[in-house]
């Protein structure tokens, strides 16, 4: 926050704390922000675990911490701010409609690692219920599976809410240097950053772009690569059936938060 009013001048900036890996804390963070602000123009999803040890940690609420911060923290914020994004597209307040954005950061993990099936549905259970499946996927499929899930919530946003004026996108940023490897077995880590990583300033064009750019109004529902590409996603991505049932999975979770 210090850089960035120092880099631009503002200095009207605010903090907003967010768990998505607890559904109670991504609601006080929404109820927050909509206490504050009537509008909203630009969303973008983009936090997470990159390969947890082991099976990895579960959330608050007892998911797979990959999908439950990925997938079901973001949709469920996303969920709660949609009254907000309607509003300012509508003009409602501004006097003046616009197109709003959410852009959400999946990665080129949705197709190279995730299950061949697409989404393993045992995977998801809470606690002791979801582990063997867990178990048998292990860290870098359950990724793959978050972040097909990613795409998978975008294209389902894309198509419930493009007739109202919100324009949503999914992307993935290229190999980022950024604290997501901090899993990774130390070797391994060093070789991806040498090979494979690229500075945060490239890092973030795709999502600027997609967030930002005059042209991406008009990409509602499609999927971006490195640097602001266009890229048709995986073929299970593109599964309208699978969508419509993942994003009813996650209305059903968040029931009652």
């Amino acid at each position: 926050m210090k850089d960035i009013s120092e880099s631009t001048g503002k200095t009207d900036i605010h903090f907003l704390q967010l768990d998505l890996a607890d559904l109670a804390a991504v609601r006080k963070a929404a109820e927050e922000y909509l206490s504050k602000e009537q509008e909203l123009h630009v969303l973008i999803n983009n936090a997470g675990v990159l390969y947890a040890p082991g099976i990895g940690p579960e959330t608050a609420q007892g998911y797979d911490a990959q999908f439950g911060i990925h997938v079901l923290g973001h949709h469920f914020f996303t969920k709660l701010l949609m009254p907000a994004l309607l509003r300012t597209a509508k003009g409602e307040v501004s006097g003046k409609p616009q197109r709003v954005r959410i852009v959400t950061v999946s990665s080129d993990a949705h197709e190279g690692t995730a299950p061949k099936k697409g989404i393993v549905w045992e995977s998801l259970e809470r606690g002791d219920k979801g582990i063997p499946a867990r178990t048998k996927l292990k860290g870098f499929r359950l990724y793959g599976q978050s972040k097909l899930g990613n795409v998978l919530i975008s294209s389902e946003l894309a198509r419930r809410y493009g007739d109202q004026g919100v324009v949503a996108i999914s992307l993935h940023p290229g190999g980022v240097d950024s604290q997501l490897l901090r899993h990774l077995h130390p070797i391994i880590a060093w070789i991806v950053i040498k090979t494979r990583i690229y500075p945060i300033s490239l890092g973030v064009i795709t999502s600027l772009y997609a967030a930002t750019s005059e042209a991406a109004l008009d990409m509602n529902g499609e999927y971006l690569t490195a640097w602001a590409r266009r890229q048709v996603p995986s073929k299970c991505a593109r599964d309208a059936e699978l969508a419509g049932r993942l994003w009813k999975w996650c209305e059903d979770q968040v029931d009652g938060f």
